[in-house]
């Protein structure tokens, strides 16, 4: 965003503010708690979010950190928002009838050419909030490059890709996806022929730059700046990245910057804004869906893969077309993969560990409808839209609140129902309590018939033997190492570089 009339780096990077989230393993120790604390009391009845009800549990929407004031006027189509008939048209014909509340508010604001921070939850429609102003504006005025968006995962911006082209379609939209693993020469020369819209993860389109400094002209004229899941681009991780991006980018243009979770580093960009800046919040802290049913299984450590047995058993009765199984680790990713083969269950996994190809086609294998059951890493947490998703099973507790939001945001989206169900043992149980603390809900315990959980307990732990065997005789333990090797590396040459 502008600060000052110059075009700066959205933030001063630095690492984010000292807060309890930033080192929960350190808050598991010091402040430990029982296994389960007293139920919390039962909460008030819903009443009509339209009735103006002060209840804790509806946080009032904000505007530039004041109230959204009830609107009797407000657009009802996207008509109303101000947009061009033939995208109203294009909304129309892929199902979009009625703009979502962050669209409501934040397109009429991208159209007058503010900046615009949004934060609402998963499944809200914040990809069509910024990528309905951008089309409106190149149907007016085609040129080169219009439009960055920046995204923190190869997965979503190869999705932001193809929502761009299915809603630029009448336009002839020509847009490119600049990701890893694929061929960087012949992302240069799709660059170099300047497409309307560039789809990019901060590490590659910084790297095309460096290796051809010329490729920097190609965004001398580009109007629009959108960091999608901004939260995590603009995490340190990604700083010298970003400083390559922002220095090719023209100092007038509008910036568009989109999560469903806040952040420190977030926070200090929205003081840093200028005044042509519009910032809507959906809702303060963390936030899950209403129609996701949030439910926990307190397991022992050596259980988890009889549980997970037990629960995608039950799919077809239970009546889920689909499921992701959330793990923290590459490692462990990989493992479930194995064993589920060797038990004969039909599933795919993601991970950084696989080739780029492999991932995108494991994923289409996944989003058709071929396979019912996605095993992943947090890299298939953020952003993506999968409508047949009903259940997610956290395998592992994620070390952060913000995490956990992400995940389960992948069901329940648009107002459907979804389950999340997640797998805790004894040394999880603080991890869980402060999810549950940021959501501000307490969860309940999903009831298992312990017979059904342990009827096959014979084949589960031989497919686990036979799982381990596979990933050692396959290199997969010596692909970890070199993995932790190198980036203890990478980090020693970082802390030199900056003594």
């Amino acid at each position: 965003m502008e600060v000052d009339g110059e075009a700066r780096p959205f933030l001063v990077f630095s690492k984010p503010k000292s807060n309890r989230r930033a080192e929960p393993q350190a808050q598991v120790q010091a402040q430990p708690k029982p296994a389960r604390p007293d139920p919390a009391p039962a909460p008030a009845a819903e009443t009509d979010s339209s009735s103006g009800s002060d209840s804790d549990s509806e946080p009032t929407p904000t505007e530039n950190g004041e109230p959204c004031q009830a609107d009797a006027a407000a657009p009802a189509s996207f008509a109303d928002l101000g947009l061009s008939e033939w995208l109203v048209d294009v909304c129309s014909s892929l199902g979009m009838r009625r703009p979502t509340d962050v669209q409501r508010r934040c397109i009429p604001r991208a159209l007058a050419g503010e900046n615009v921070l949004g934060i609402a939850e998963t499944g809200s429609g914040k990809t069509a909030a910024f990528a309905l102003p951008i089309l409106h504006r190149l149907g007016e005025d085609p040129f080169g490059v219009a439009a960055l968006v920046v995204t923190p995962t190869r997965e979503l911006a190869a999705q932001l890709a193809e929502q761009f082209r299915a809603l630029g379609s009448p336009l002839g939209l020509r847009c490119l996806a600049a990701i890893g693993g694929f061929d960087s020469l012949a992302q240069a020369k799709g660059l170099s022929r300047r497409p309307h819209v560039v789809v990019a993860t901060p590490g590659r389109i910084a790297t095309l730059i460096n290796n051809d400094p010329d490729l920097a002209k190609v965004f001398a004229r580009t109007k629009f700046l959108v960091l999608d899941e901004a939260d995590r681009v603009i995490d340190s991780n990604f700083e010298e990245d970003l400083k390559v991006i922002f220095d090719c980018l023209p100092k007038k243009r509008q910036t568009f910057l989109f999560s469903a979770t806040m952040s420190e580093n977030l926070r200090s960009l929205l003081e840093l804004s200028g005044d042509n800046s519009y910032f809507f919040e959906a809702y303060e802290g963390f936030k899950t869906v209403e129609t996701l049913k949030q439910k926990y299984i307190h397991i022992p450590p050596d259980g988890k893969e009889l549980h997970l047995m037990y629960l995608l058993s039950k799919m077809k009765e239970d009546n889920i077309r689909s499921a992701i199984v959330f793990v923290s680790t590459c490692r462990t990713c990989q493992y479930l993969d194995f064993l589920l083969e060797e038990l004969g269950r039909s599933a795919v996994s993601l991970h950084s560990h696989k080739a780029q190809s492999r991932r995108l086609s494991a994923l289409h294998r996944f989003k058709s409808g071929q396979v019912p059951v996605l095993i992943a890493t947090d890299v298939a947490s953020r952003g993506l839209d999968i409508q047949t998703v009903d259940l997610v099973i956290n395998y592992d507790i994620p070390r952060f609140p913000r995490d956990y939001i992400h995940r389960v945001g992948r069901t329940a989206r648009a107002t459907r129902g979804g389950l999340s169900i997640s797998f805790v043992t004894q040394r999880d149980i603080c991890l869980l309590h402060e999810v549950e603390d940021d959501v501000g809900k307490r969860f309940d315990a999903y009831e298992c018939d312990d017979k059904e959980v342990t009827k096959d307990i014979t084949k589960v732990f031989k497919a686990r033997r036979l799982a381990n065997m596979r990933m050692a005789d396959e290199g997969h333990e010596d692909k970890v190492q070199d993995r932790k090797d190198q980036k203890k590396r990478d980090q020693a040459r970082k802390r030199k570089h900056e003594e």
